[in-house]
């Protein structure tokens, strides 16, 4: 098992137990205490949990932006599941947008060895995930934002409507019906307003933590979207709310 999946396992029966002793852990994961303390101790540093003598216990999240890598192992399988749903939806010759974010990260895992398509993306991890690959990357130029290892695009620099984007795969941190899609940067909000007014076909994939939450600053209207991709998390109360207001969301499964 790797790092990051043994970390995501912590997470889950932490947020299960709220409070796990460290033989709970080495038990139910199999590991020696060595690694979990080194697991602990990087949990620790992200923010995610906080020790006491003998365990440790989830640290309340409150409504700010967490860092990039402590999303790339939140709700992981989730994520890796709904990356394989958009991933079918690639195809030969297509240009796309990949926005910076932990599930469409995922994505570019899928579409590694693909050929003969265009990423255009904002991200970082990203591009250099398919760096070594044959897939052709267009990589926004602008400021480079340290906390979501993004680059914020300036108008000046790039000119939206040169772009023929036939598919763009758009993040955000909440998603109700009343409020549209939001998100906590003002700058990365702006990009995904003009990737969502150009692109031919908007898909926003996001994991079922994010449905009838609302942040700091809206992004656009549901309506504005044309499909919206998540896990099976997302219950049946909400799933039917969604589908009764009209709005196409699919949800997937793990496998």
């Amino acid at each position: 098992m790797y790092p990051v999946e043994r970390q995501q396992k912590i997470m889950e029966i932490v947020r299960t137990q709220q409070v796990v002793k460290h033989y709970e852990l080495t038990e139910a994961l199999q590991i020696s205490m060595e690694t979990l303390r080194r697991d602990i101790q990087i949990l620790v540093q992200q923010g995610l949990v906080e020790k006491f003598y003998g365990g440790i216990r989830e640290v309340e999240q409150s409504m700010t932006e967490t860092l990039i890598e402590q999303r790339m192992i939140s709700q992981l399988d989730e994520k890796i599941a709904i990356a394989r749903e958009c991933a079918k939806l690639i195809h030969e010759g297509d240009c796309i947008f990949l926005d910076s974010g932990s599930s469409t990260f995922q994505i570019a895992k899928f579409i590694r060895n693909m050929k003969n398509i265009t990423v255009i993306t904002n991200s970082l991890p990203i591009a250099v995930e398919l760096l070594h690959t044959s897939v052709e990357i267009i990589l926004m130029g602008g400021k480079v934002r340290h906390s979501e290892k993004s680059i914020v695009a300036y108008d000046f620099l790039l000119q939206y409507d040169q772009l023929n984007i036939s598919k763009a795969f758009i993040c955000t941190s909440g998603i109700s019906i009343q409020n549209g899609l939001s998100d906590f940067s003002f700058e990365e909000v702006l990009t995904r307003r003009n990737i969502v007014r150009i692109a031919q076909t908007i898909y926003v994939v996001a994991d079922h933590t994010k449905f009838e939450r609302d942040v700091a600053v809206k992004i656009c209207s549901l309506s504005d979207v044309d499909y919206f991709i998540t896990d099976d998390g997302l219950n049946d109360v909400l799933f039917k709310q969604y589908i009764d207001a009209g709005i196409h969301v699919q949800r997937v499964g793990l496998v």
